[in-house]
């Protein structure tokens, strides 16, 4: 493990073979965990060896580059002007654009997956910082301009769907409407660091935050208290000023009161009755269905304005950028493809950096908890074929 060490180049044989790579050595410095770090150099360094294997990630922690790939026929004319960060800086697609200045294809650059759920972290680990919120049904989404979503584009639903929605609005940011009662049970949070009952493996501390508490996880009730992107009230005109209030620090849309009366008023009169054929009621009242959610994850069908459940809650969610579903082509071995269809030798891309795998094994969308298996079955591939090359097939046999 070589660290501070940055690399620029990718270096090549005569036969065209990658053969290792060269680049800075930069000068030390302690900084905190997601923190920018000094990139004077104090030397040079160059590394060689039977093949290089590149695992840096793809572009999300990059705006600049995704903006530059946005998909304006498939996620909406609105390229984002503002997204909070679900990923590092560093991962910046800089490798990505180095190993296709040496020759390897990079293809399906706008194949992207972005969040529309994200909060400005009100702790943030590195700059610009986001969160998602992985939402359960029950909130009401609101467009920028107070309008609500069409059905199918419920929380927890349609992921790119709903992006290409926002996007099309012209605006680049959502609101939730929902109240205590809601974001305490249903308001779940992305990141180590946001689920530490689950993290420390405590079965007690789950069962107390998630299932038993009516204010909901510690994280998520910090989120509510410090978080930029929240505004707490006990009626709705005061939530809808509260609303104005934060769009007047960001040059936002200002909200009508009346409008956003009729729509919570919309919502709510569809629990009068417990068999709504409101699709977003019809949805809340299936996920109860699977009794871990009845208990611990979908509250129970209410309306908004009722102060038994209440106070009422608004939030302002960011789009957040996050994964990278294009990347370097690459075969079922991981090897890098050139630009002529060849396999690049010595050159192997795995994980994000490679798509997920070939250069964009999930095609245009995926499943959420699909990912992580494309980063360990690249990898696995790329090991197993630089072993059989080094070793030749007989020796591989026998390491196995």
């Amino acid at each position: 493990m070589r660290f501070r060490h940055c690399v620029d180049e990718i270096l090549t044989d005569e036969s065209g073979r990658a053969v290792g790579v060269k680049g800075r050595i930069l000068q030390d410095e302690e900084v905190p965990r997601g923190q920018s770090s000094t990139r004077v150099a104090t030397g040079e360094f160059e590394i060689r060896g039977a093949a290089v294997i590149i695992a840096s990630g793809g572009i999300g922690g990059n705006l600049e580059k995704v903006r530059k790939n946005w998909p304006i026929d498939r996620l909406g004319p609105k390229v984002p002007a503002t997204m909070v960060m679900g990923v590092p800086a560093h991962v910046d697609g800089r490798m990505i654009d180095i190993a296709e200045g040496v020759g390897a294809s990079v293809i399906n650059k706008d194949r992207m997956w972005h969040y529309t759920e994200g909060l400005k972290n009100w702790d943030p680990i590195w700059p610009g910082h986001g969160i998602r919120v992985l939402p359960a049904p029950s909130s009401l989404w609101l467009d920028a301009t107070g309008k609500r979503l069409p059905p199918f584009l419920f929380p927890g639903c349609d992921t790119l769907a709903t992006l290409k929605h926002i996007c099309g609005t012209g605006y680049d940011y959502s609101w939730f409407i929902c109240n205590r009662t809601i974001a305490a049970r249903e308001f779940a949070l992305s990141g180590s660091e946001q689920n530490p009952d689950i993290t420390n493996k405590s079965i007690v501390q789950t069962l107390r935050q998630r299932v038993f508490s009516s204010n909901g996880a510690v994280p998520v009730q910090n989120f509510i208290k410090h978080g930029e992107d929240f505004v707490v009230k006990d009626n709705l005109e005061d939530l809808v000023a509260g609303m104005n209030e934060l769009m007047a620090k960001t040059d936002g849309v200002r909200l009508d009161y009346n409008a956003i009366k009729e729509e919570v008023e919309a919502r709510d009169s569809q629990f009068d009755n417990p068999y709504s054929k409101d699709a977003q009621a019809m949805l809340i009242n299936m996920a109860r269905n699977y009794w871990p959610d009845k208990r611990s994850r979908v509250a129970p069908p209410h309306k908004l304005l009722d102060k038994k459940y209440g106070p009422l809650i608004a939030v302002r969610m960011n789009l957040l950028t996050r994964k990278t579903l294009g990347g370097i082509e690459t075969n079922l071995s991981s090897n890098v493809m050139r630009t002529d269809g060849t396999p690049f030798p010595g050159l192997y891309a795995v994980g994000e950096a490679a798509g997920f795998g070939g250069g964009g094994v999930h095609g245009y969308n995926s499943l959420e908890g699909t990912f992580l298996g494309g980063c360990i079955f690249s990898g696995r591939a790329a090991g197993r074929a630089i072993v059989e090359e080094v070793l030749g097939t007989t020796g591989l046999q026998a390491k196995l």
